[in-house]
């Protein structure tokens, strides 16, 4: 492993941490919250931690939001799809499901850091996990084998089916 990667490794559980006692079961999330929450994780590694990124990225043959459009849209992603499923304190489980996947695939879309969006992305879904009364997710079952299932479901958001990554997510959460 990396040098590079320990240490984001490393930062990860101490950030985790300050972020569960700072955001509470009431509170609706931001794209300034996002943006704190990658400056604080990376900061001390990454000097544009924080920042949205300047430059247009893909993986494999899908192409992640254009950089210049980043900001607009995670204003977009805030009114249309924070503002919508969080603070997610709801009762039923199927919606919790429901607003996890929705709000993970459309922030893994964007894509708006050089890096750490797939681990930030999960740190938000924990946290609204979290909201919802549940204890935070193990993802160790997206690694591995299951990574090809999981990038399969981000791609199927693409075209707003966000059931595959609801079943991955109802695994993650054992319901």
């Amino acid at each position: 492993m990396r040098g590079i990667e320990t240490a984001e490794i490393r930062a990860m559980g101490p950030a985790m941490k300050g972020f569960l006692g700072l955001y509470d079961s009431r509170h609706r999330f931001t794209s300034d919250d996002i943006r704190h929450m990658h400056r604080v994780w990376l900061g001390e590694i990454y000097e544009w931690a924080g920042e949205y990124r300047n430059v247009n990225m893909s993986k494999g043959n899908m192409m992640f939001a254009v950089a210049m459009h980043i900001p607009s849209l995670m204003g977009t992603f805030e009114r249309e799809v924070l503002g919508k499923h969080t603070p997610c304190n709801i009762i039923d489980k199927n919606r919790i499901v429901e607003a996890l996947a929705k709000v993970h695939v459309e922030f893994i879309l964007l894509h708006p850091f050089r890096e750490g969006n797939g681990r930030i992305g999960r740190m938000i879904v924990a946290l609204m996990a979290a909201q919802g009364g549940f204890p935070i997710p193990n993802f160790r079952m997206l690694e591995g084998d299951g990574r090809n299932a999981y990038f399969a479901a981000v791609r199927n958001g693409l075209d707003r089916n966000y059931k595959p990554m609801e079943e991955l997510f109802r695994k993650v959460l054992k319901i």
